[in-house]
């Protein structure tokens, strides 16, 4: 017997990534696949509230007319709410004689809703649009980790754990303005990724070939990603380099040609509608937000992307709990302060709004707390096996979040931290890795281990009931 195949996939240092599904069973896969995707939607929607922060709605219909500015401010109408308690806003004078201002968003959210505006006008349902599309992105990842060499269960598992256990999950429920972007660009970030991912045997082009055709399209998936949010362009080293082994510089110089198409059209847009490389709106944003809401910790003499914020922003990112046995309902901006466990005999529960045990804040929490599941990754880069790998993906993680951590804002009125989105994609690899290392049997045949598996699937399952808590917070704090 060939002891390769009785023992499993290789255990060196960096075997080539992705086996891909087992031979004759794709059908098997891809219905799985399409199965996961579905349960999201459904689950989504039958949580889901309506909320009317739909900037990319009213981009689109700007879109249709012309014009770069959406109609602003708009009244509430019998249908609609309007769009006058937006703030993120930049009025300008517009040509046509109609009030309007710019959004200081990437458009490519706003481009995926112009032809379902086109057809259902304003009160198209841009939150089952985007529920639809995060369910797609369920099975996008699905396919992606099946690139991997990991086992069918690591696959499912991870899964399972990216579509519930991580704020992706609020990001698909809420699906608003913020989080249709994250939805947008953790989608093309995992096609990007699965293409880098070659099936074993897949060698790629010789060193005579100039493009590599598969690179070019990883390259153009992650720009585009980046015309969602704006800084997963900060990924390219993973996708530089992973990929095939043989023609390794056709493959990166196409990855980068990919890339630099949708920024550069991304660049041009900005110019052409503002007259500026870099959309003057965040710094209008930034400016409204320092001053007025001085609770969130913001700095007028400091710039709208600062290495100085990254302290308090990291403390955010992996440090911030939720209130724990509150004795007031407050907010971050201490506009709401409202006694709490005051009726005699008043006992603490779970989701008790009078007398909780606990309560998430709104500036974010930990992404350790939220989803602990992510310490599954400890397996993956403490070892030697799939070195280059490991390091893309978290090369692609740390510059991503550096990046973020920099930036002024870590979203507000959230669960969990909702920029952890960006690095999602490369964050589930080193989990699935790290489970896979940490779970099945090794070259000597040993058994699996069992008692690993036991955490695992806690550390899973764990992360799913802290997503749901959260999720069922937020519609109670009316978020």
């Amino acid at each position: 017997m060939d002891r390769s195949v009785a023992q499993g996939p290789s255990r060196d240092p960096w075997p080539g990534p992705g086996e891909g599904d087992a031979p004759g069973k794709p059908w098997a896969s891809i219905a799985l696949g399409l199965a996961l995707a579905l349960l999201v939607v459904v689950v989504d929607r039958a949580i889901q509230v309506e909320r009317f922060y739909d900037h990319f709605v009213w981009q689109a219909a700007a879109f249709l007319e012309g014009q770069a500015g959406i109609r602003y401010p708009v009244l509430a109408s019998a249908d609609r709410p309007g769009n006058w308690f937006f703030q993120d806003v930049l009025p300008i004078a517009s040509p046509d004689g109609v009030s309007r201002a710019l959004i200081p968003f990437p458009p490519l959210p706003a481009i995926v809703l112009v032809p379902f505006v086109a057809v259902f006008g304003m009160t198209v349902d841009d939150q089952l649009v985007f529920t639809l599309i995060a369910g797609s992105d369920v099975a996008l990842c699905w396919w992606m980790l099946g690139r991997l060499r990991v086992s069918g269960r690591t696959r499912l598992l991870t899964t399972i754990f990216f579509a519930f256990g991580t704020v992706f999950w609020y990001a698909a429920e809420v699906a608003t303005t913020w989080y249709q972007a994250h939805i947008v660009a953790v989608g093309l970030s995992l096609a990007a990724t699965g293409l880098a991912l070659a099936p074993a045997g897949e060698r790629g082009h010789g060193p005579g070939r100039r493009v590599d055709r598969r690179g070019l399209a990883a390259g153009l998936l992650i720009g585009l990603a980046a015309t969602a949010r704006l800084t997963v362009i900060l990924a390219v080293p993973f996708f530089l380099l992973v990929g095939p082994r043989l023609g390794r510089g056709a493959w990166r110089g196409s990855v980068l040609i990919g890339a630099a198409i949708p920024v550069a059209a991304l660049l041009a847009y900005n110019v052409a509608t503002t007259g500026q490389v870099f959309h003057p709106a965040y710094d209008h944003l930034y400016q409204l937000e320092a001053r007025a809401y001085h609770a969130l910790g913001y700095r007028t003499d400091w710039a709208a992307e600062d290495p100085r914020y990254v302290p308090q922003n990291l403390a955010i990112m992996l440090a911030s709990a939720p209130e724990i046995l509150p004795d007031h309902l407050r907010d971050t901006l201490g506009t709401m302060d409202t006694p709490l466990c005051t009726a005699p005999g008043a006992g603490r529960g779970l989701f008790d709004l009078d007398c909780p045990l606990a309560v998430p804040r709104d500036i974010g929490m930990s992404v350790l707390l939220t989803s602990p599941a992510f310490l599954l990754m400890i397996p993956a880069v403490t070892t030697r096996r799939r070195r280059r790998l490991v390091a893309a993906a978290a090369s692609a993680i740390v510059l991503v979040s550096l990046v973020n951590l920099a930036h002024f804002s870590q979203g507000w009125v959230q669960f969990g931290y909702r920029f952890s989105n960006d690095v999602i994609p490369f964050a589930l690899v080193l989990v699935a890795l790290g489970i896979d290392q940490w779970t099945t049997r090794d070259d000597g045949g040993r058994p699996e281990h069992r008692l690993h598996m036991g955490l695992t699937v806690a550390l899973i399952g764990l992360s799913v009931a802290i997503n749901a808590w959260g999720i069922a917070w937020s519609r109670i704090l009316g978020w």
